[in-house]
């Protein structure tokens, strides 16, 4: 609660992962053809497959280029109609690293009673996140990304209005008001978030989670974040003072968190990837070039020899 400062516990379920809860959503709601759902042209498959599949309902995915031009939630703005219902956007996308201004399409979206679902699992654990600030109505994140959580679990916020405007495709024993009343024949959906955890919880990822989590919130976000950017801006000012090294991440202020991607401009990135691999270097191919995400404590030396190793690659 405390790392999305959600209003309510009762606005959080947990669940599988962040896909399984885009779907909740996805399925949860009434839609009607001709329908459509606004998002970016950046996004993981996960917020990008789901949203496709409702073409047999009538619904269309529209993808915004939020890559180009200097105000992406202009871009995103700009393919919305009348008949937008939802917006879905990545705190943070996960190959470029672009940063969006959740609050200014929080408001863009209340303005025109417009849903917002927000994939967090880049942000959460990583950068402080208010989803009353942004008035977010779901939010989605994996576990196992910047919160150090175990893999097969994820925090899901739903504002209680929104929450009341999914149908569930899911039932069992743990989503009932009447929870561990097993005698109990006549049974009802509860009201929290928890209507959506529909059987036995994963109680092994929630005591590793509610440990990280507990770490985060001990050393606090505040300071998390700031040591956070003050890694990627380390990494920002090293790429940017090489002549042969590209910074595909946005340099701007407020459009970057944890993850910086950089392309050597002489070099395959496969090839790239692969020998910082071999090096130690743990890393990622992502958004067209080499997608590096020290956190907070990441040493800055560490930082150091990975540009080093980079530039003398050939």
């Amino acid at each position: 609660m405390c790392l999305l400062n959600a209003p309510s516990s009762d606005d959080i379920a947990l669940l599988k992962n962040t896909s399984e809860a885009l779907s909740v959503v996805a399925y949860g709601l009434d839609w009607k053809k001709g329908d459509n759902i606004v998002s970016s042209n950046q996004e993981f498959p996960s917020n990008r497959i789901v949203w496709e599949s409702l073409a047999s309902k009538g619904v269309e995915f529209r993808e915004a280029d939020v890559g180009s031009s200097s105000s992406p939630e202009d871009t995103l703005f700009s393919c919305v109609d009348k008949k937008t219902k939802l917006i879905t956007i990545s705190s943070v996308q996960f190959g470029t690293g672009l940063r969006m201004d959740l609050k200014q399409i929080g408001e863009f979206c209340e303005q025109r009673s417009i849903l917002l679902c927000v994939d967090a699992i880049q942000s959460l654990g990583a950068v402080q996140f208010d989803v009353q600030d942004m008035n977010a109505d779901f939010v989605m994140a994996d576990g196992h990304k910047w919160m150090f959580g175990p893999e097969g679990l994820a925090i899901f916020y739903t504002k209680p209005e929104a929450r009341d405007r999914l149908n569930l495709n899911q039932y069992g024993w743990h989503m009932v008001e009447s929870l561990g009343d097993f005698d109990r024949r006549e049974w009802q959906s509860a009201t929290t978030a928890r209507r959506f955890e529909c059987g036995s919880p994963n109680m092994l990822g929630i005591h590793a989670l509610n440990a990280s989590l507990s770490l985060l919130l001990e050393i606090g976000m505040e300071r998390v974040e700031k040591q956070l950017l003050k890694r990627s801006e380390y990494l920002i000012g090293k790429i940017s003072a090489a002549d042969n090294l590209e910074l595909i991440t946005s340099g701007a202020k407020n459009r970057y968190a944890g993850i910086i991607t950089v392309k050597k401009v002489d070099a395959a990135n496969e090839r790239l990837f692969q020998y910082l691999n071999d090096n130690n270097i743990f890393c990622a191919l992502r958004g067209g070039g080499i997608r590096l995400s020290p956190h907070f404590y990441t040493p800055i030396e560490h930082l150091d020899q990975a540009i080093e190793i980079i530039l003398n690659y050939s």
